[in-house]
Order: structure tokens, then sequence, then C-alpha cells
């Protein structure tokens, strides 16, 4: 008398093979099943890390003139264009100050995405944004003025207050506010 059990065989090819391969057979002939392996993905863990410090007083922002001069305090003089976020707590005091771009002599790239990084990373209230032209011009441009459009708006979904974006002679210490000028 023939068994009346149906005989299976199952074949696993080995790890990131791409496939798995099922045979089962009976009276009836066999049958394949591929199954295609899974992707992987990287598991990340994000962190902040203090690079230095800047001696600051602690007091609160209430003026461009004190964002300029921690600006100053932070790059210096430089021959080409910084542009930097000041971390703020909810108090409009400093809590870190982050370099977004090292540009060129009349330009650096600005990109919300990167921009609102550390301030989330640092649990930021607000944050002020400052940059230099290094040919002392204060006016800003129109490129400028859009970014600053953008990042309002990125702040405003992210729930972190731009507090205003500065723009500083560093050689002079002029600087020039766009929510003192109306552009905020």
């Amino acid at each position: 008398m023939k068994n009346s059990r149906t005989e299976k065989q199952i074949k696993v090819e080995p790890k990131g093979s791409g496939n798995l391969t099922i045979n089962g057979s009976s009276e009836s002939g066999s049958q394949t099943l591929k199954q295609t392996a899974f992707a992987s993905a990287n598991v990340i863990n994000i962190q902040m890390v203090k690079e230095r410090q800047l001696l600051y007083n602690g007091n609160r922002l209430t003026s461009p003139e004190q964002g300029a001069a921690a600006f100053c305090a932070l790059v210096g003089n430089p021959d080409r264009e910084f542009f930097i976020c000041m971390l703020l707590d909810g108090k409009n005091r400093i809590s870190g100050l982050h370099t977004i771009s090292q540009g060129s002599l009349n330009q650096s790239i600005v990109h919300p995405r990167e921009t609102f990084k550390a301030a989330i990373l640092a649990n930021s209230a607000g944050i002020l944004f400052a940059h230099n032209h290094p040919t002392g011009d204060l006016t800003p441009s129109r490129e400028d003025i859009e970014i600053t459009r953008r990042l309002r708006e990125a702040g405003d979904i992210l729930g972190i207050k731009v507090v205003d974006h500065i723009i500083i002679d560093t050689e002079t210490g002029r600087s020039a506010s766009f929510v003192s000028s109306g552009l905020m």
C-alpha cells in the first residue's frame, strides 16, 4: 500500500541570496514558490557634538547688535560669507551656535532642511539667523530675502520661532536687521 502522506522538501538559500525557494512534491506534480528577500535599512543614532565653547554673558538677546557681536565672536572677520544660526532658549538666550554654511566671496548655500537640524536637536524655542557680507554692503540681496521667507515658513511649521535675520559687516561691526527694516 502506498503512503498517503505527501512529502515536502524545503530548501532555504543562504542569507543575501535574494530568493527563498520552497519545493513541494506530491502525486500531482511539484510547485516552486519564490519570494524576494527584504531590503535592508540602517538603524541610526543622531547626536549633537559640542565642538568648542564661546564665552557669552548669558543675557537675553534684545537687539540686533547683540546678535551681531555674537556672530563676530564666532567667525571673526572672514573673507567669505558665513551663515550661522543662533539657537535660542525660551528667554532668547543663546544656547548654541551652528555654522550652516561657509560660502564664497558673495554667496553661501542655505537650505531649510540643513538649517533646522541643530535647532531641533537642541530643543530650541527660537533661532536667529546671521550672515556677513564681506563687501560691507548691508543691503539684503533678493536671495537673502527669499531664503529668509522660506526659513520663516519652515520655522512656523516646526514650531521654532525665527526671531530675526541679521546681515553683518564684520570689519566695522555694523549690522542690518530684517525685523528693524520691516522685511520680517
